[in-house]
């Protein structure tokens, strides 16, 4: 009789250990996905900070804080097609530009922030309005290192409306040509 009850509650038995097991393994899983980003909404914030502070720090020439805010390998990508900066090239552009106490002033507005799943690495896209030149778009990458976070990847692009956009075109591609030829002709200006 003692192994029939056995066999007969065996089933029974092994039903309740996977029920159980599953209940484990799910709030186990829970626990850790919401502790992971239980402080996403303070990253955000974080990071609106950083990047308001970033675009304050141009605005006001401070070399300093601006560069601070870069990671130590960060990338800055300006509007013309040379412009790729690593930091130590653009550690030098900033200094002359910002020499004068002049700076370069846009307005951050409509920002996105979408999070790696492991929490240390973001990115973004931002419109920027400058009184003097129009809207852009800044997109880029964040990481958070030492606790803080640091930009790693900044582009800045000039945005164009669509239905402007063939003359708009056509000066870029002048311009270019113009650029072309210079170069070829050895009267190239740096």
């Amino acid at each position: 009789m003692h192994r029939t009850l056995q066999t007969a509650l065996a089933p029974f038995f092994f039903a309740t250990l996977a029920f159980f097991t599953a209940i484990a393994f799910l709030t186990t899983t829970a626990f850790f996905a919401t502790t992971a980003f239980a402080d996403t909404s303070a990253d955000r914030q974080q990071i609106d900070t950083l990047l308001d502070a970033f675009h304050d720090a141009a605005a006001q020439a401070d070399e300093a804080r601006y560069l601070g805010y870069f990671a130590p390998d960060g990338v800055f990508m300006g509007s013309d097609d040379w412009e790729r900066w690593p930091l130590p090239q653009f550690r030098e552009y900033v200094a002359q530009r910002f020499a004068g106490g002049v700076g370069w002033t846009y307005h951050p507005s409509d920002r996105h922030v979408a999070f790696a799943p492991d929490g240390q690495t973001a990115w973004f896209d931002e419109l920027l309005e400058s009184p003097r030149w129009g809207r852009f778009r800044g997109t880029g990458v964040v990481q958070r290192l030492n606790g803080h976070w640091r930009v790693a990847h900044y582009s800045f692009t000039l945005l164009v409306p669509n239905e402007d956009f063939e003359p708009a075109a056509e000066i870029a591609l002048e311009g270019f040509r113009k650029r072309d030829a210079a170069k070829t002709t050895g009267q190239e200006t740096p």
